[in-house]
């Protein structure tokens, strides 16, 4: 596995996070469709995730993306029922995919509970993935990978000492989750760190324990978001509140 530049960017708040985090994915959409043609991007839920596209609707500039030209992928979601308002993608088509001309066919939205079990929707997804994959790979490229960071350090559904942190393949179902609901299906670690980019988002007093452990070297079994790695970059984009544990030398900038 290659692993690229790490940067923690500190910003004022969680609104002002969510706001940075839009625009800075608007322009490596934009760049990705200019040097390729399209762009792949993987979203999460979450507080600050969901803002995120909220702020990206709200932004002017998202008329610069080539709405046509966008794979959109997801990296957990909740398996609940089609049309459950705990849903990721339910979530995400309300704070911005309904509100923008994409391509129904490029929006890859992960299997909802319809009587089939969890296991069979990973599989489902992870063809899904194997028959977008590039040329002699065995994944598509993703040119964004969002994650948020869970209190205890979870990243997608990958959750502290879970069979998921030691499943090998591209997309595992999860069972017993200690969040609720409890049954979930996630992209494993091996899906997650094939993305170009990786970005962990996370804002408040409650994720400054976690973010500090897996910027200081802690085990991505204990730590998931400590194994959440990116071939070319790995950004955390945090805010005061979640940043109070980072090591001095690893802050980029405040903003």
């Amino acid at each position: 596995m290659t692993v690229g530049e790490l940067s923690v960017v500190v910003h004022k708040d969680a609104d002002v996070l969510a706001a940075a985090a839009a625009a800075r994915l608007m322009v490596r959409i934009v760049d990705a469709q200019q040097a390729r043609g399209s762009a792949s991007i993987v979203l999460t839920g979450g507080g600050v995730g969901i803002g995120t596209l909220k702020a990206l609707n709200a932004s002017p500039a998202r008329d610069a993306i080539d709405w046509d030209a966008l794979d959109v992928w997801w990296g957990d979601e909740r398996y609940l029922a089609p049309g459950d308002g705990e849903r990721n993608e339910v979530q995400a088509n309300e704070a911005l995919l309904d509100h923008v001309p994409v391509n129904p066919s490029r929006v890859h939205r992960m299997p909802a509970d319809t009587g089939n079990s969890p296991e069979s929707a990973a599989e489902q997804y992870a063809d899904e993935l194997a028959k977008a994959a590039r040329a002699g790979a065995d994944l598509p490229r993703f040119d964004v990978l969002m994650l948020g960071v869970g209190p205890e350090g979870h990243i997608a559904s990958i959750f502290p000492e879970s069979p998921a942190a030691y499943d090998e393949g591209s997309v595992c179902a999860v069972r017993n989750c200690p969040k609720p609901p409890p049954t979930r299906v996630s992209l494993t670690f091996g899906t997650i760190t094939s993305a170009d980019e990786v970005w962990l988002l996370a804002a408040g007093e409650g994720k400054a324990e976690a973010v500090g452990l897996a910027l200081s070297g802690a085990g991505r079994v204990q730590i998931p978001a400590a194994g959440a790695l990116g071939g070319v970059r790995t950004l955390w984009l945090v805010d005061e509140a979640a940043a109070v544990n980072v090591p001095p030398e690893l802050r980029l900038r405040r903003s």
